[in-house]
């Protein structure tokens, strides 16, 4: 039977679902981008040939490429991804007290891109094992919002599936209508971002973290979480930490030294660029000084190659040096955790 997830038209979300990952169109969007083939570079006296327009057009297209451009080949997302996927097989047979996932780390090292490339791993592979089965719903993708109540928590849920929200539903009917579409569309991985927005130390979020509790045993699924500094925050204190703490695995994320890795890093988002004249190797020439720059923050690399790449093709220098990417401006925990970095 096909889930019920639309919406009615009157209580429609604003447009735009294609781009959010928190919305069911956009996560799927987000699977579709990832399977396409990149896009190629055009050889020189094509690129020279093409009109106004034509080059205006192509120059949109390789400023979202560089948009879209991130860094996901770290040792980090492959242990969450194996990590995940054994939880996933483990999990077939439970009937309660399923285990979870914790990505827990610092701002800017890499959690939410773990979190969503394990999702895509299991998107991926239920469509292998279910193909042509488009009423299913693999993945489950919501953020906690800050100071999250439990019908808060719900509406999330819902908002993914395309249910209604209205102002008369209370939680047990937003639980039973998401429940409801999440075991016919076969949910098999919950993914929930954000998780340090609930405290365990007031009343509300409690209570939230007592309704992610009852999803987690209503649906047959694997719940993954990520959060900043999980392990050193309340959500695992007191019974009810006691009780996440007991039932799931951590995975921790940090910033990466200035290693064999880190290089590799730079070297792959390098082979993604397009731009015309830009000199192969020379940004893993510079790895050093992107470390030292960043603090081997992914996020902060990945913001850092990717807006020296877009300054790259609105100036119509087709190249990133040492220069282009001390223009671009980093964020300011950057300059706060290292006041003496290279700027």
């Amino acid at each position: 039977m096909e889930a019920p997830v639309t919406t009615t038209a009157d209580e429609a979300p604003a447009g735009g679902l294609e781009r959010q990952l928190t919305a069911l169109p956009g996560w799927r969007a987000f699977v579709a981008s990832t399977t396409r083939p990149p896009m190629a570079l055009l050889p020189r006296s094509a690129h020279l040939a093409l009109t106004r327009d034509e080059k205006q057009c192509y120059d949109d297209d390789r400023l979202d490429h560089h948009a879209r451009l991130q860094v996901v080949a770290t040792s980090t997302v492959r242990r969450v991804v194996t990590c995940g996927r054994r939880l996933v097989i483990l999990n077939r047979g439970a009937i309660s007290a399923r285990r979870g996932l914790i990505v827990s780390g610092p701002a800017n090292t890499g959690k939410t891109i773990a979190l969503t490339q394990f999702g895509l791993a299991h998107e991926l592979q239920d469509r292998r094992r279910h193909p042509g089965q488009d009423q299913r719903i693999p993945v489950l993708y919501i953020t906690v919002p800050p100071a999250a109540t439990p019908r808060m928590i719900a509406a999330e849920f819902a908002r993914f599936l395309g249910l209604p929200i209205l102002r008369r539903s209370n939680l047990t009917d937003l639980t039973e209508a998401v429940v409801g579409v999440c075991t016919q569309a076969r949910t098999g991985l919950v993914l929930v971002d954000e998780i340090h927005n609930i405290s365990l130390h007031t009343r509300t979020g409690a209570d939230a973290s007592d309704t992610l509790k009852y999803f987690s045993e209503r649906i047959p699924a694997t719940f993954a979480y990520a959060g900043i500094g999980i392990e050193d925050g309340d959500l695992l204190s007191g019974t009810r930490g006691d009780q996440i703490a007991a039932r799931f695995t951590s995975v921790a994320t940090h910033p990466l030294p200035c290693s064999a890795e880190w290089q590799g890093l730079v070297a792959q988002m390098e082979a993604n660029l397009r731009l015309h004249d830009h000199q192969s190797g020379s940004l893993s020439r510079l790895s050093t000084f992107l470390h030292t720059r960043t603090g081997g923050m992914i996020g902060t690399l990945s913001h850092q190659i990717r807006g020296a790449a877009v300054d790259a093709i609105l100036s119509g220098s087709e190249k990133i040096t040492k220069k282009e990417l001390l223009a671009v401006d980093l964020d300011i925990a950057s300059h706060r955790s290292r006041p003496d970095r290279v700027r």
